[in-house]
């Protein structure tokens, strides 16, 4: 996954954790996939980030072995031998865990949470055809026998970008950091534009720099005049440029009534960010959060604790799994399985791995009105239904 944009008002790192025996041993099914004996329990590995010199790597641990019983739990009489292992977060780890995880019977790896160390992972266990679903939403690494489980900035710019075509916002500005994040935000959302028929009105950086955010934004005022913008596409997050630019932007005559503001990452995380003058009636996307309430109940109720936000990645993935174990197939967990159009049903809402590895998720289009984050357009429950 990607670990994104810290304060601009303090120093910062830019964390996105990655941009990247023999096959005799395991029975392989004709469509790719150890075979598996479905009147057994089915070995599944869960790689987490236990043991790593960061303590919030624990927790986040913790909590994807947590929601990840619960699916088990959930399943009724699919039975899967879930066994846990540790990479301590690092790449190494992840692949040394996945060869062990291989070299004990796993059919299929849920895990681990950082791209580099799924990649590892991966390649790790990519000779035996057994295959990775990562909690990682970086689309780099995905393809091959990895695949991302993680929201993705594809998924979200589509989701926005169709939505904002159907309200007749057609004229799309994208600014974004002048960074790695911020260039891969663009091209999601640049990709989104053509692939909808909507128009690119242009895109324009910023130095990732409280200076820099400043020093642009009167450069972007006047490219929305000039380009006749409807709508501007800020792929900056709540702790990062964000509350820089809706702030200056109005006041250099971009005014969010008449130009509509839509973000690319949370802008309820943290609340505080909904108070934002210069975001109301912003549009943002979010999984359904009538689902999300249920889950964060349900595994609060279990454990005493709120789970990571992270964590119904977990148990989404045990759900894709034990639904195709529960068909009995002795190939259940091929690709041709794993990517089959109709999906899966999660706690996050529907989703479907795509066969390049990266995933399509229903996605609910939320309005930020009177300091509150309103859904204005539910999330889909079936795939061919409006959002897709």
């Amino acid at each position: 996954m990607s670990r994104l944009l810290s304060s601009v008002f303090r120093p910062f790192l830019v964390m996105l954790a990655a941009l990247t025996l023999s096959a005799c041993e395991l029975d392989m099914g004709r469509t790719g996939g150890p075979l598996v004996n479905t009147r057994n329990a089915v070995p599944v590995a869960l790689l987490v980030p236990f043991g790593s010199d960061v303590a919030t790597n624990d927790v986040l641990a913790g909590s994807l072995q947590n929601a990840a019983q619960m699916a088990i739990s959930d399943l009724g009489e699919v039975r899967i031998d879930l066994r846990v292992y540790h990479t301590a977060g690092t790449t190494s780890g992840a692949a040394t865990a996945a060869k062990r995880a291989a070299d004990e019977g796993a059919k299929i790896i849920l895990g681990p949470v950082f791209g580099d160390a799924a990649n590892a992972a991966g390649s790790a266990v990519a000779s035996r055809g057994i295959s990775v679903l990562s909690f990682s939403n970086n689309t780099e690494i995905a393809g091959g026998n990895v695949f991302v489980l993680g929201h993705t900035f594809e998924n979200t710019a589509n989701r926005l970008v169709r939505f904002a075509a159907s309200r007749g916002l057609h004229n799309i500005l994208i600014v974004h950091a002048n960074n790695l994040v911020g260039d891969v935000g663009r091209r999601a959302i640049s990709t989104a534009v053509h692939n909808t028929g909507s128009i690119l009105a242009g895109s324009t950086s910023y130095e990732f720099s409280q200076e820099g955010v400043i020093a642009a934004v009167r450069g972007i005022a006047q490219q929305v005049r000039d380009t006749g913008t409807d709508a501007i596409f800020f792929t900056a997050d709540t702790a990062g440029a964000l509350p820089i630019l809706v702030q200056l932007l109005p006041e250099n005559g971009v005014s969010p009534s008449k130009v509509k503001f839509i973000g690319l990452t949370r802008w309820d995380i943290p609340t505080q960010t909904l108070s934002l003058t210069g975001l109301q009636g912003g549009w943002f996307a979010l999984p359904d959060p009538a689902l999300t309430g249920d889950f964060n109940s349900r595994y609060a109720a279990a454990y005493g604790s709120t789970p990571h936000p992270l964590a119904g990645l977990a148990y989404d993935g045990l759900a894709a799994i034990g639904a195709l174990i529960a068909k009995g197939d002795s190939d259940a967990l091929s690709r041709a399985n794993l990517t089959q159009s109709s999906g899966f049903a999660g706690v996050n809402g529907i989703f479907r791995l795509l066969p390049d590895g990266s995933n399509e998720r229903a996605m609910a289009v939320v309005e930020i009105q009177n300091n509150q984050p309103v859904v204005i357009d539910p999330a889909p429950r079936s795939f061919g239904a409006a959002g897709f």
